[in-house]
């Protein structure tokens, strides 16, 4: 069973996709309830998945309907996309790149230091199990209806 997961571990993440969301795609974020998820997906999700390793330990998940990931590509490709292609499934995984690339940084500033793992994307119907901790999941909104899901599960590592 996984166990609780430490609610500071979840705050230097939210800085980071907030800001690097900022910066990258002129998004002004809003941050929903926090709560327990199931990482559970539709066929119509995009998921970027990215491993956490060093003084805490886990997974970090960025999931985008379909029509968010393309307006996010859209924002980072400075074109318009209107259907995912290699080019756009790269600009979402390096966005998941850089938001954990800073959320290190911001670690590190606090005496905790990590390494991530290279970004995978996952598209279709699909479960992702955690032995790590409990899922929690932070939705990110913008233009009052548009939610990237932030789905945290991080423990202590060795």
């Amino acid at each position: 069973m996984a166990e609780q997961m430490k609610i500071e571990y979840i705050n230097p993440f939210l800085v980071a996709g907030t800001s690097v969301l900022s910066d990258m795609c002129g998004l002004k974020l809003t941050a929903g309830k926090p709560y327990v998820k199931t990482t559970s997906f539709d066929s119509d999700y995009i998921v970027i998945s990215l491993g956490v390793t060093g003084q805490i330990a886990g997974q970090v998940l960025l999931a985008f309907h379909n029509d968010v990931a393309c307006d996010i590509a859209s924002k980072m490709c400075m074109m318009p996309i209107t259907a995912l292609d290699e080019l756009s499934l790269s600009a979402l995984s390096e966005l998941g790149n850089m938001i954990l690339g800073n959320a290190a940084t911001v670690l590190s500033t606090k005496g905790v230091f990590i390494d991530i793992t290279p970004p995978s994307i996952i598209q279709g119907t699909f479960h992702i199990g955690s032995s790590f901790a409990q899922n929690i999941c932070v939705p990110l909104i913008y233009d009052n209806d548009k939610m990237i899901e932030f789905d945290i599960s991080l423990k202590e590592g060795k």
